[in-house]
């Protein structure tokens, strides 16, 4: 019942909790990500058994293993997604920059300020697609228009979207391809300049040219962002991560560089979930 709870709720989140909010003009770059014994319970469901990791900054760091192995529970920890999950309850620490985010006195939505989320189906909103990349400015307050509609531009530019778009900002988004409406949505994420980019299996429901516009686009964002991916897909992991964890009925199984899990792994487990013996 507990992940059934935490299932339902994730579509209710997507639809009332846009990560792409806001942001801090005098924010940093280089956000660490420090866990230290993470443990998530659904009730009584135990879905993370006490892991520790290290996420360095400019990285891109996919998460990977079987449905229901706790990948996107664990992602969703990074921005409190969670908190919103019925029965869920948290120990452990987990440090952003040095600041443990789940102390009491931590505002989560300047937390969510640092973090932005891409889903894993496009969720344009019903509104142009200059009012969807700048919905996260106009809710934080900005008015200056030039302002707004110089970020908007940035935005559309480091999406890859903006030469396809430029010349109809004010039609629905809803009109877009797939892929574009998922490059819009990682436009309104980058539009509020966080520090940190979770992605929920973000290709998962594109075409294999959607796909791959995607991928380039992660490699060139983590020159200015912290990037953490869950996928499904072993090759996506091999080619655009630097380091990959594998997790297994909530553990962390193995965590390392990308190219030596998927050459030469410490774990037989990892091993063999990598070249599809289970999973």
């Amino acid at each position: 019942m507990a992940k059934q709870n935490a299932i339902t709720m994730e579509t209710k989140i997507e639809q009332v909790l846009p990560m792409d909010k806001i942001v801090d003009k005098t924010l940093k770059k280089t956000h660490t990500i420090e866990v230290n014994n993470a443990k998530v319970w659904y009730d009584d469901f135990m879905a993370i058994q006490g892991i520790d990791m290290v996420i360095k900054p400019n990285t891109v760091t996919a998460f990977i293993g079987p449905s229901g192995c706790g990948k996107s529970t664990f992602l969703r920890l990074f921005n409190r997604m969670n908190d919103y999950v019925e029965g869920f309850k948290m120990e452990g620490k987990i440090n952003v920059n040095g600041r443990n985010i789940y102390k009491n006195k931590v505002q989560v939505e300047e937390l969510r300020k640092e973090i932005g989320m891409v889903f894993q189906k496009p969720n344009p909103f019903p509104k142009s697609i200059f009012e969807n990349v700048a919905y996260g400015l106009k809710i934080q307050g900005i008015k200056d228009k030039k302002l707004i509609a110089k970020r908007v531009e940035k935005a559309l530019k480091q999406a890859d979207l903006w030469e396809d778009v430029k010349d109809k900002l004010k039609k629905s988004a809803l009109a877009l391809s797939g892929g574009q409406q998922q490059r819009l949505c990682i436009a309104r994420t980058l539009a509020v300049e966080p520090s940190i980019i979770l992605m929920d299996e973000p290709t998962s429901a594109l075409d294999p040219i959607s796909t791959s516009k995607i991928e380039e686009l992660i490699f060139e964002l983590k020159e200015k962002y912290t990037i953490i991916i869950v996928t499904h897909n072993m090759q996506q992991a091999s080619r655009i991560s630097d380091y990959t964890a594998f997790f297994y009925l909530g553990k962390l199984i193995e965590f390392d560089k990308t190219k030596k899990i998927f050459t030469n792994p410490e774990k037989q487990q990892t091993e063999n979930y990598i070249t599809g013996r289970f999973g």
